[in-house]
């Protein structure tokens, strides 16, 4: 009865949720004790239809009760993100999922082939990152699979990717080439891991950090896709002073919440030459005296990024988004 009433009496608590199943979330306090919390009726976070109000990476208040022989904690308050990363719901096309807040950095595993990594699904990464002001960082991993042919072409990519802005690093994690880089990167930060289903997000994760063990998954040789290995997003301390988010394989990356005006905002070499077109609401499309269709024609931006672009405006932005490897065939 002591203990009953000790716990009912304490002050409010702080903590970062670990991990959500959806009804319950791993919290990890201040003083370093983990919590199996529920929230406290609804939570209604402004501006955002969200299938899960508390997502990996949240701060958040909560108090202690005692239910039996368990203590649990209750969720009151989600602190102001710092930033947060959505893909689209699955079941509900109008509502949101989101992944991850309060990130520091956002690394995506990109592959040539087995599976591929198409640059559409690169581009829908980067903007959404650029969108919620989280700093991406390319990994081009199996950099030991591929022929001279293909090492060719992904280093056409990288530097494609570098030319823009981007932080490109390649690697191998199957043979813990490059990892030290990542390593470094990471130190002092919380970072989240993304890409398709069979990059080696897993393997790469289990080369920084052998200990956690995460499961892998092997390419099925029928689909050439990998098969899901994580349900839900996760967060770990690492032994080097880092935390790492493992999101589960993203088949196709939605762009929601964004008007068609400031999508080209969010293409830092098309944001750069906007001040040179002619109207200062220019979609880049049709309008005369455009200046990123001008680059294209001097050969100074990337088509493909172009593409991207085009193919994210035809669509409604904010609408559910079809596979991206089912568009680029």
């Amino acid at each position: 009865m002591r203990l009953y009433e000790r716990l009912s009496t304490l002050h409010m608590m702080q903590g970062t949720v670990y991990k959500s199943t959806g009804s319950w979330y791993t919290v990890k306090s201040a003083d370093g004790e983990f919590y199996k919390c529920r929230i406290k009726g609804k939570f209604r976070i402004k501006g955002i239809k969200s299938t899960n109000p508390v997502t990996v990476g949240d701060e958040v208040v909560f108090e202690l009760e005692r239910n039996g022989d368990e203590t649990l904690g209750i969720i009151s308050k989600i602190k102001e993100r710092k930033n947060y990363i959505i893909r689209r719901s699955v079941n509900l096309s109008k509502q949101v999922h989101i992944i991850a807040a309060n990130v520091d950095q956002a690394f995506l595993l990109v592959t040539l082939n087995n599976p591929t990594t198409y640059t559409a699904f690169i581009d829908r990464f980067l903007v959404t990152a650029e969108a919620y002001d989280i700093p991406a960082i390319l990994l081009f991993n199996k950099m030991d699979t591929y022929d001279e042919n293909e090492l060719v072409e992904v280093k056409y990519l990288m530097d494609l990717y570098a030319a823009i802005g981007y932080e490109v690093i390649d690697i191998s994690a199957k043979k813990g080439e490059g990892v030290d880089q990542v390593k470094a990167k990471m130190i002092g930060k919380t970072s989240m891991f993304s890409g398709n289903s069979g990059v080696g997000k897993s393997t790469l994760v289990n080369a920084l950090e052998p200990g956690l063990s995460l499961k892998t998954s092997d390419i099925s040789e029928q689909h050439l896709q990998g098969q899901h290995t994580t349900t839900f997003a996760e967060m770990y301390d690492l032994s080097f002073d880092a935390r790492i988010i493992d999101t589960p394989g993203i088949k196709g990356f939605g762009i929601v919440m964004m008007e068609k005006d400031e999508l080209g905002d969010y293409f830092p070499e098309f944001f750069q030459l906007k001040s040179a077109c002619k109207f200062n609401n220019c979609l880049h499309l049709e309008e005369p005296k455009c200046a990123v269709k001008d680059a294209l024609d001097n050969n100074e931006l990337a088509w493909s990024r172009y593409r991207s672009y085009v193919q994210m405006l035809e669509e409604d932005i904010g609408d559910t988004y079809r596979n991206d490897a089912q568009k680029e065939r």
